[in-house]
């Protein structure tokens, strides 16, 4: 409801920006996040800080399908916000190029504790050119294929590590008139994912590596052909069922499907586990179960490699006038008390202390898992549509939704995204 009535008011009041702040006698740091159900975390450590600071902090929440494209139009303008959550990488390339984010590293370096709170690969991965703009705010997000453990077991079914069990339980569970496989196609980086899983599968991380350094050329590699060729069979077998493509993840339709049992499987980032857990609670405790994303047949890349996010990201308007009050905030983000928080929601902290406080976690088996995952893992590919700049990853993201819908052949998807500069 926030978020719906400040995007209504998106040009006209919300964003407070350079302009609304009061200085350090009082004022307003408005923080746009991605509106979804891990954002309880934030709203506490808003009110936290509210508590204490003359300048407060507004948080604005915009629905996720959205998000970026609001951003995009927003930033530059007088009603751009104080505090931006993001993705890092060519999520805020743009923003940096333009000298709209403020460089954070000396506030790092001012403050080594401060910047040895957080894991060095995740704080990197929020930097650009050698520069930190991005404070690590919500817990680590590795893509891991979810299943239901009681639909397996009842369908005689192994967890899906490779590509022969994959496709028995796809076979197996479309026979039973179960969906195989949840997919919010609607929203086309849902769709993203699977490419992104297989292609790291099938030859490592250095072909989308040349991509995301600016040689387009490398989406003419034979192992993105092979890729869309897969995922074009997992269409034709039914894995997806009937009605992917109308499909939602971000109005909760995908998860649903998953957390009901309607669908057996769930390719998605570890924040749905959160979701499942507020939405289908007996489920998430009792029944899901998850994997890495399983090897492919004859694939070089390495079964233990990672794509997704690392985490997100507060990163601070240049142009703010209350620059000490929003430093003082993403310092909170290193807190004990944040961790804590982030822990309790199902999360994994993107912080030095995160292996310390698993325990604590509503599921500390999923917790231990997320950790080992990322911290054993050779690769960690950030999400393709948040590595590119936005106006690639838009593109991008268009002809994979032309793929999934069958509007063209996997050979037209090479052409097509070979011409993407």
């Amino acid at each position: 409801m926030v978020g719906a009535v400040c995007l209504g008011l998106l040009t006209a009041a919300c964003g407070s920006g350079s302009g609304s702040g009061s200085g350090s006698g009082g004022g307003t740091l408005t923080a746009y996040v991605y509106g979804d159900g891990a954002v309880k975390v934030q709203e506490a450590a808003v009110a936290e800080f509210n508590k204490t600071s003359k300048v407060k902090v507004k948080l604005v929440e915009v629905p996720g399908d959205s998000y970026q494209n609001k951003l995009n139009a927003v930033m530059g303008s007088p009603n751009a916000p104080d505090l931006l959550y993001n993705w890092g990488g060519g999520s805020i390339k743009s923003f940096v190029d333009a000298g709209e984010l403020l460089d954070l590293t000396p506030y790092l370096t001012q403050d080594a504790s401060f910047k040895s709170s957080f894991l060095p690969s995740v704080l990197a991965a929020g930097a650009l050119g050698g520069k930190n703009y991005g404070i690590p705010m919500r817990g680590m997000q590795p893509v891991v294929l979810f299943y239901n453990k009681t639909l397996f077991a009842q369908n005689g079914l192994q967890a899906p590590t490779t590509w022969a069990a994959l496709q028995t339980a796809i076979t197996t569970l479309k026979a039973k008139n179960i969906t195989p496989v949840a997919l919010g196609g609607a929203d086309a980086w849902t769709e993203q994912m699977w490419l992104e899983e297989l292609l790291d599968r099938i030859a490592g991380p250095t072909v989308f590596q040349k991509i995301a350094a600016g040689d387009s050329s490398a989406w003419g590699d034979p192992a993105v052909l092979k890729a869309a060729q897969i995922a074009k069979q997992l269409i034709d077998d039914g894995a997806f069922g009937k009605t992917f493509t109308a499909t939602s993840y971000t109005n909760n339709a995908a998860p649903t499907l998953l957390g009901t049992g309607k669908a057996a499987m769930q390719l998605m980032g570890t924040w749905d586990y959160s979701n499942q857990l507020a939405n289908h609670k007996d489920f998430a405790t009792k029944d899901e179960g998850w994997v890495n994303f399983p090897t492919v047949d004859g694939g070089t890349g390495d079964a233990a490699d990672v794509v997704g996010n690392p985490t997100n990201y507060w990163s601070v308007n240049a142009h703010t006038k209350n620059k000490d009050a929003a430093i003082a905030f993403l310092k909170a983000m290193a807190s004990s008390d944040y961790a804590n928080k982030l822990v309790a929601n199902g999360d994994v902290p993107a912080t030095t202390s995160a292996k310390s406080l698993l325990g604590s976690s509503p599921n500390p088996a999923f917790a231990q898992f997320q950790y080992d995952m990322v911290q054993q893992a050779p690769s960690f590919q950030l999400s393709w549509d948040q590595a590119l700049p936005a106006t690639q990853a838009t593109r991008m993201t268009t002809e994979i939704g032309k793929l999934f819908a069958g509007q063209v052949s996997p050979e037209q998807f090479v052409t097509d995204m070979k011409a993407l500069k």
